[in-house]
């Protein structure tokens, strides 16, 4: 029997792919559990027209993040510490800290996509890589200056 694959199956293959496995199998287990349909031409064309939905949904998405890492790359936060002798830090900056002064800039972003891989612990300026989205990456430029 010919079915569409819902989801990855190991040895058998990906998701939106038409293989040809035994009646029993795909009427006992692939189908009804979900991970298949039979490969009749009306669930083709549902099947299709789903794939299409996902694109142009994608495509949108990656629209909207390029658009972010253009903004993100022009911005530039100053993070102001206080330091001791010999301008020693006291603390460090992290990635909760830049997701903070970038949202006083108006830009909401989650913690977790700065790839930050330690703490800022001096004074400078850094090119912190921000991954957006798996094909879109910003660097936001931080400045790390002594409070007066």
């Amino acid at each position: 029997m010919k079915v569409v694959l819902l989801t990855d199956i190991d040895k058998l293959g990906q998701a939106g792919e038409m293989v040809t496995v035994k009646d029993g199998y795909a009427r006992n287990f692939l189908i009804p559990i979900g991970m298949a349909v039979r490969a009749d031409p009306s669930n083709l064309r549902r099947l299709e027209a789903q794939r299409k939905t996902a694109e142009a949904r994608s495509l949108r998405e990656l629209r909207t993040h390029k658009s972010l890492a253009v903004r993100l790359s022009k911005c530039e936060v100053t993070a102001k510490v206080q330091v001791g002798e010999e301008d020693r830090m006291f603390g460090a900056v992290t990635s909760g800290d830049i997701v903070d002064l970038l949202a006083r800039q108006g830009i909401e972003i989650d913690r977790r996509i700065i790839d930050l891989p330690e703490p800022l612990k001096s004074l400078g300026v850094y090119s912190v890589p921000v991954k957006i989205h798996a094909e879109v990456e910003a660097h936001v430029k931080v400045k790390v200056v002594k409070e007066e």
